[in-house]
């Protein structure tokens, strides 16, 4: 079902002929310098040196690090992420989490022990992840 890369470190399950329900695995003691984009869930145990863009999950595990913006539609936080973190829809951040960066998400759940040092937005002013491939743009806020 799954299938090791060249990287060792780096797993990923086959999706479907549309890309959907892949799983992307970047093992503890991996580390990888540059940008990812996925239109699958990525869990992240070793360290990304640059953005990571997935139009589904995000999940960076306890010894997980990114060093890099984040843009998602849900995230799961227990490691740590050092720049800005956009979530369309929720993000979690579990007790371990460390995030040093601005956030900007729909919901947000806070466990006792998580930190965060920036600034936050939440609310529905991010309809979707549309955008992400263009990090550079910010979403309008739309009023009625």
């Amino acid at each position: 079902m799954f299938q090791q890369l060249k990287n060792k470190g780096v797993i990923t399950r086959p999706a479907d002929a549309n890309g959907n329900g892949s799983i992307n695995i970047i093992g503890a003691g991996t580390v990888i310098e540059g940008e990812i984009k996925s239109n699958g869930d990525i869990r992240v145990d070793g360290t990304i040196k640059g953005s990571v863009t997935s139009k589904a999950k995000v999940v960076v595990g306890s010894t997980g690090v990114i060093e890099g913006d984040v843009f998602c539609q849900n995230a799961d936080i227990s490691g740590a992420i050092l720049g800005k973190t956009t979530v369309a829809e929720m993000l979690f951040m579990k007790s371990q989490a460390r995030i040093n960066g601005d956030i900007q998400t729909g919901k947000l759940v806070v466990e006792v022990g998580a930190s965060f040092t920036g600034n936050c937005s939440m609310g529905p002013v991010i309809k979707d992840i549309k955008n992400a491939d263009r990090p550079a743009q910010k979403l309008a806020e739309k009023t009625a």
